[in-house]
């Protein structure tokens, strides 16, 4: 468990402990559990990226037509957008070779009104459109046309880089005419049709991409790109001859997982517990993103909640009273579970937090608590490392590598905020794939500077390939004179 030091399990357990520890025991996975959980990954990840299997694969294995990483040449200006919620924010961005940064020039936030997420799609992408215009204003940048990353993070399918159908829509947002269409495409047309401005070529990216290449800038063997916050999901560059949905054999070509599907065809459930499976019953999308229940800030504090009711109810804790709070779903939030766990804090923490529940607490009541939201997050950092160590044994078996040096572009707020998750995360992954030297990154805004250096990287190639086209077509000239 946790702590280097005041841990909850370096004093002699008492009673109440040995009971309690008989409820979180179905939380410690072994290291055996968790390679036979990493390979079970495995087998998911090579049905979605077949072409005959993909379709009835949970883990959805989607190519993003990102070709290649950032190899330290790219420059310019360029926009982004990134469209995920009830803001939208615009980016200037510009990236410098010779000092190898990524720098935001400046930035906007805009407002969706309710009546626009519900409205039409033409409603939606005119307001984009009359946003982007008058931040292009503010910036004296009308005359240019700029390339553009558009982040927008909704359930697509990515036809090319420039092409990306919206399957449905989530997170409130209900406008007609654009489910079912591209995205590019509506944007391209809303510009069009004011007519006072125009964009270059535009790259459409997902977050957990843009997490991976802009950190790809700064550390060239960036290759994986990991988010850990609300929701999880990751992606790698994986070789072009197994993305058997994609024309073509050479170079590789970054595949965004969707790994928090792993589980909805059933294969986690003997790992899930009773308070897993409540968190699932009781969510907006039942049976789907089990994974993703067992390891995200949107359910981990629930998964706490319901394991304190359920030890007061047993008489394990605060002398078996609950309170109107510890009974609200939601009211127990993740973000308690790292303020209890900090080092210096945490028993403070702790206080206060089952104060401002309306509890009455021991001493002994707080080091439980402390124990529960221990063996929580350590769960849920093994799950993910046991994902992460999937990808990275993957990545070294096929190159034909006997040991594999990679990056890790992470970001989300449990990687950030707990205060020891990216430690225990990364003493498992070390654990599970032990020929892997791999170094973590913190991302710089993936979703904004990272949607500027997909489009960035993507033009660099578009370039190197027209000089490829020409190079051979002047050498066919010269076959012909002579």
């Amino acid at each position: 468990f946790g702590r280097k030091c005041d841990s909850p399990l370096q004093r002699t357990p008492n009673k109440q402990e040995v009971k309690v520890k008989k409820y979180l025991k179905p939380f410690l996975l072994s290291q055996e559990k968790l390679q036979e959980i990493s390979a079970r990954l495995k087998k998911n990840m090579i049905q979605g990226l077949g072409k005959h299997t993909h379709h009835k694969a949970p883990v959805k294995m989607l190519p993003t037509f990102v070709r290649a990483t950032p190899d330290g040449t790219e420059k310019g200006d360029f926009l982004a957008l990134d469209l995920g919620g009830t803001n939208f924010r615009v980016l200037y961005v510009r990236v410098m070779e010779e000092e190898q940064k990524v720098l935001k020039m400046d930035s906007q936030i805009c407002a969706i009104p309710q009546d626009i997420m519900r409205g039409t799609g033409e409603q939606l992408f005119d307001h984009i459109a009359a946003c982007l215009a008058d931040f292009l204003d503010s910036q004296n940048l009308k005359g240019q046309t700029l390339p553009l990353g558009f982040t927008f993070s909704f359930p697509c399918e990515q036809i090319e880089i420039d092409k990306s159908i919206l399957i449905h829509w989530t997170k409130g947002f209900s406008c007609s005419e654009v489910e079912g269409k591209d995205v590019v495409k509506l944007l391209r047309d809303a510009i069009h049709r004011r007519a006072d401005y125009d964009i270059g070529s535009v790259a459409m990216v997902n977050d957990t991409v843009g997490t991976m290449m802009s950190c790809g800038y700064k550390d060239q063997s960036c290759e994986i790109g990991m988010i850990i916050g609300t929701g999880t999901n990751a992606c790698y560059m994986e070789e072009m001859k197994n993305v058997k949905r994609v024309e073509g054999e050479d170079g590789r070509m970054c595949i965004n997982t969707e790994w928090g599907g792993f589980g909805d065809d059933g294969s986690l459930e003997d790992i899930q517990t009773q308070f897993d499976v409540v968190v699932d019953k009781t969510s907006i999308n039942p049976g789907i993103h089990i994974f993703e229940k067992m390891i995200s800030g949107m359910y981990l504090g629930e998964i706490v909640r319901l394991l304190l009711v359920k030890l007061t109810e047993d008489k394990l804790l605060f002398k078996g009273k609950t309170s109107e709070a510890l009974l609200t779903p939601g009211r127990f939030e993740t973000r308690f579970i790292s303020e209890i766990e900090e080092q210096d804090r945490g028993l403070k923490n702790c206080q206060n937090i089952l104060t401002e529940l309306g509890l009455k607490w021991d001493s002994v009541d707080v080091r439980l608590v402390r124990l529960v939201c221990d063996t929580v997050s350590i769960r849920s950092a093994h799950l993910c490392a046991a994902a992460l160590a999937t990808i990275v044994n993957r990545i070294r078996e096929n190159r034909g590598l006997d040991y594999l040096k990679t990056t890790v572009g992470v970001d989300g707020t449990v990687y950030r905020k707990h205060p020891n998750f990216s430690d225990k995360l990364q003493a498992m992954v070390h654990r599970l794939a032990p020929n892997c030297s791999i170094t973590f990154l913190v991302s710089e805004d993936g979703s904004g500077k990272g949607a500027a250096m997909v489009t960035a990287v993507a033009q660099r190639q578009a370039l190197s390939h027209l000089l490829e086209d020409s190079d051979s077509d002047r050498k066919e000239d010269e076959e012909e004179d002579k």
